[in-house]
């Protein structure tokens, strides 16, 4: 199971078994954010517990999903689905920069341009330590 906590300790996640390759999108939030995500489903593998507040990104008529943080520090805790899917699961990702390091260190990072085509982009053998700086 990997953990991760806010600065202040007040909301944190959690992720039952491996989360597989982890990834780094160029979208206007992730690369403001300066996440990495990891993927599952609400209440499935995923959970998050504590304060936590939304943003949902102004502007937009139909959001597609709402951002969560810590309200105490501020720290990006995760992102959620706001609409289920057909099979009525409704997809998270948690922000795996808040994990202990030693234990995400060495997960492979996969790259998805968000930005302009929208499409994952080739790996290039960087793992969740060669981004940390």
């Amino acid at each position: 199971m990997l953990t991760g906590t806010s600065h202040c300790g007040a909301a944190h996640w959690t992720l039952e078994g491996g989360p597989g390759s982890i990834t780094a999108c160029n979208c206007t939030l992730c690369r403001r954010y300066g996440v990495l995500w990891a993927y599952d489903y609400v209440d499935e593998r995923i959970r998050v517990a504590g304060p936590m507040r939304s943003y949902t990104r102004a502007g937009k008529d139909a959001p597609s999903l709402e951002v969560l943080f810590c309200p105490t520090c501020a720290c990006v805790l995760a992102w959620r689905g706001l609409r289920p899917s057909a099979s009525g699961r409704t997809r998270i990702a948690v922000n795996v920069r808040l994990a202990p390091p030693e234990t995400v260190a060495d997960l492979p990072i996969d790259h998805f341009d968000g930005l302009d085509t929208y499409e994952d982009l080739p790996r290039d053998g960087r793992c969740v330590r060669d981004l940390w700086f």
